[in-house]
């Protein structure tokens, strides 16, 4: 199906975890104007799933036809598996396909390379990162964090290790095991989509080296999720996966 200007396609719909955070939604606003300007014509929104408005199921309730919504999480869990579809099921005006969430994915390796950058990384001998995520006791959203740790650490060259603001060691515990095993230089890489309370904590783990910015409003971010996209009009994904 051709992505032109000419054929806009079904309203894409932006899911966002939603945040207290003033600076959470501004970020992700941010990145659904770099979605319209890389698309126009296309008719974007955007949805939180809760914490901050437009609410997912306000947004749905204005609109009807056909609606492609993706996720704007990284990996596999209850809101991508039961709370978006659910939302969509209850729209029954709307004729809607969910996406996958985000990641993993190499396009996010290329985003948190860029943003340790940013804060000062640079490979060398002794050097190490924690993939900071939020953490989930869902098995599949591990698998994801650990997949995207793999795929962060081949564009570094440098080893990636993952950990869980909610769940085991957390981001901290990651990075003092990291230096135990003799790491000098730990840093933490921010894998959230936007600012908040999670990034903040993962910012501030004691013992780090450096740590980077949240994914945010990247041009690469606005390629993925326009992807997203694409794939779910010739490949939709069935609601209960």
């Amino acid at each position: 199906m051709s992505m032109g200007v000419e054929t806009p396609g079904p309203v894409l719909v932006l899911v966002a975890h939603g945040s207290r955070d003033p600076a959470a939604l501004a970020e992700v606003r941010r990145l659904a104007g770099l979605v319209r300007a890389a698309r126009p014509g296309l008719d974007v929104r955007l949805g939180c799933l809760g914490l901050s408005e437009p609410l997912l199921a306000q947004v749905l309730e204005q609109l009807s036809g056909p609606v492609v919504l993706v996720p704007l999480l990284l990996g596999r869990g209850y809101h991508v598996k039961v709370d978006i579809p659910a939302a969509l099921a209850a729209a029954p005006q709307v004729d809607g396909v969910v996406t996958g969430a985000l990641g993993p994915d190499p396009v996010l390796a290329e985003v948190l390379h860029e943003r340790l950058a940013e804060a000062g990384w640079r490979a060398e001998e002794g050097s190490a990162v924690v993939l900071a995520t939020a953490g989930s006791r869902d098995p599949d959203a591990a698998v994801d964090a650990e997949r995207q740790a793999r795929l962060l650490a081949a564009r570094l060259g440098a080893p990636v290790r993952p950990g869980g603001l909610t769940c085991g060691s957390g981001v901290a515990g990651t990075v003092a095991a990291l230096a135990a095993e003799g790491y000098q230089r730990v840093a933490v890489a921010s894998y959230f989509t936007a600012p908040g309370d999670f990034a903040r904590q993962a910012c501030a783990a004691p013992g780090a080296w450096l740590a980077a910015e949240p994914l945010g409003a990247h041009p690469a971010m606005a390629r993925l999720i326009l992807a997203r996209y694409a794939s779910a009009l010739t490949h939709p994904l069935p609601l209960a996966a």
